[in-house]
């Protein structure tokens, strides 16, 4: 431990930290743009400027290290003007449109502005210009960008991509594109990290809502809206809801009250995915030398496009079952249609994600073929999306009454529920696939190795004399590092899943941003407790779907399921 003393107050901290983490843990305030833990601590915006007793110059505390005796103001005279000057000259390169900013409210640069009191910027002003894809599902404004690096070093160093890069000096500095002109050209996964880590409205998904509230009240169409299991976990984080509030009957009366037809579950179509997915391991591991392994879980767009653009050899081990969502899509157009007495072209099914590579995967020609001529899913929201439409739907959403989801695609099971946490799809299939073979449910939480917080999971069970040993990363990093230890060798596994995400959908680049915190690990317990709190724990058991398989399809891996649910990834568009 070191003794220093910060703004008179004589304090203890560990060697190593940070002035900064220092002061936190002393309860001072620093105000900070740029700063992230363990991602970006590089003095980029000068905001956390500090004095210390001896030094000329002032110093940045993200990235200055606490010494034995060292004496630090952190509100002097001094560092208030030299803070105050720093933020002026970043609002004098900023687009300051706040009124009409996606992030306004909820912006680090906005919050610091008027705690600091700037009421006018004395600076010449001089914004950067934008030259984007509006159509790509990434939306970039550089007027907006602060160049806190933040996007740079998330995307190098958390996702292993390094889509983003810095160009020019000085003044001229600027976060561009590092291999490519557009978007689309790059070997970015559309996995959202990047804005979700952004301070401002620099970086932002492609906004939908109006397409959403012009098919609602298109008469003609029959609206039907899915919403992903993590959602559940943050719908509400910027309606000013208790998490007692925030439930998940809740958020159907709130979503049903935007006037769509129909609310349903994904919930559904996890479990259906695990059916058709957990029968395809089986049928990989029962005929040995028929198939590649091992097979990976294919629900993650951002994992699947990775997989093309960075291991195209082994495209061909992803599972075949599209994701929950392209299934929910495919049922609604053929199996609801049908159930309802509709042409499925009346139908525009909406899905509520926690997830940007979403509004890729439906625009995936290739993965739109259940129904000739028609998309399985007509478009794809966020859930920060979902809150902007039910605050500009005026909806008071303290004051609805809970409501149930709609039948016949509205029940989930405890194994659907905890597909928004890495691990979950997982563990879900496992349970799954041991009654498939054994007949028996096994305990439902027989797998939970697969949970937790620590990168990188394994769990090796035998299921009636067949071993399975399967393994569980998130963010694309790690997946990068298992990547390449199944290529060496150096580990070898039958099933692995993969999120692209860190933390898996709960930590989505489709959530709602709470600056400085990663909250995937904590909404994934939510999803955790619903799971234990459920009645039917094994996707195996959802009467709906048992009934859908009776009714249309027959059984897992039939001629209608392989039409209706499943891909070739390898012929995907990229």
């Amino acid at each position: 431990m070191v003794k220093l003393t910060i703004d008179g107050k004589l304090i203890e901290a560990k060697e190593g930290s940070t002035i900064l983490e220092a002061a936190k843990s002393a309860g001072i305030y620093i105000p900070t743009l740029c700063y992230y833990k363990d991602v970006n601590q590089i003095g980029a915006c000068r905001v956390c400027l500090v004095e210390i007793e001896g030094d000329e110059r002032l110093s940045a505390s993200c990235n200055t290290y606490v010494e034995e005796g060292m004496v630090v103001k952190t509100n002097s005279p001094r560092v208030r003007q030299a803070r105050k000057v720093n933020v002026e000259l970043i609002l004098s390169q900023h687009n300051v449109n706040c009124t009409s900013c996606v992030r306004s409210g909820n912006c680090a640069l906005q919050s610091v502005a008027n705690d600091l009191n700037i009421l006018d910027v004395p600076y010449e002003k001089k914004t950067a210009k934008s030259n984007w894809d509006m159509t790509a599902p990434l939306i970039r404004d550089a007027s907006k960008c602060i160049k806190c690096y933040r996007c740079i070093n998330v995307c190098e160093n958390i996702q292993g991509l390094g889509v983003w890069d810095i160009n020019g000096t000085g003044t001229r500095t600027k976060v561009t594109l590092s291999r490519a002109e557009a978007i689309r050209d790059m070997n970015c996964t559309f996995c959202g990290q990047c804005i979700t880590h952004c301070p401002t409205g620099a970086l932002r998904e492609r906004d939908d809502t109006d397409t959403v509230f012009a098919a609602i009240d298109n008469p003609d169409l029959i609206t039907v809206l899915q919403m992903a299991p993590a959602v559940r976990t943050a719908w509400a984080a910027n309606l000013g809801l208790t998490p007692e509030e925030a439930t998940e009957k809740r958020m159907v009366a709130a979503f049903r009250a935007l006037g769509v037809d129909y609310v349903f579950d994904t919930n559904f179509s996890a479990d259906l995915t695990i059916m058709e997915e957990g029968s395809e391991f089986i049928e990989r591991m029962t005929h040995p030398g028929e198939y590649k392994m091992p097979m990976f879980t294919s629900c993650c767009p951002g994992w699947v496009r990775f997989m093309k653009l960075e291991y195209p050899e082994y495209v061909n081990n992803l599972s075949t079952a599209k994701s929950p969502q392209q299934m929910f899509g495919a049922v609604t157009k053929s199996y609801f249609a049908k159930k309802i007495g509709v042409d499925p072209s009346k139908i525009y099914c909406i899905s509520v994600m926690p997830c940007t590579a979403k509004k890729y995967e439906y625009d995936v020609p290739e993965v739109n073929d259940a129904v000739d001529g028609l998309k399985d899913v007509d478009m794809v929201i966020t859930a920060r999306e979902i809150s902007r439409m039910i605050k500009a739907a005026h909806i008071n959403v303290k004051e609805l009454p809970e409501e149930e989801f709609d039948s016949p695609l509205g029940s989930g099971t405890g194994a659907a529920v905890i597909f928004g946490a890495t691990g979950g799809v997982m563990e879900a299939a496992l349970r799954s696939a041991y009654f498939l073979i054994t007949g028996e449910n096994p305990d439902a939480d027989a797998f939970k190795a697969v949970r937790g917080p620590e990168p990188w999971r394994e769990v090796s069970v035998e299921i009636k004399g067949i071993p399975v040993r399967a393994a569980v990363t998130s963010g694309l990093a790690n997946t990068r590092k298992l990547m390449e230890a199944v290529i060496s060798g150096e580990k070898e596994y039958d099933f692995i899943e993969i999120m692209a995400c860190p933390g898996g959908c709960s930590g989505g680049g489709g959530q709602p941003i709470s600056d400085g915190n990663e909250l995937a690990f904590e909404r994934g317990q939510i999803l955790y407790k619903l799971d234990a709190n459920n009645p039917l724990r094994f996707s195996h058991e959802n009467p709906d779907v048992l009934k859908l398989y009776e009714e249309y399809m027959e059984k897992p891996l039939s001629h209608m399921s392989h039409k209706l649910l499943h891909t070739k990834q390898e012929n995907w568009t990229l």
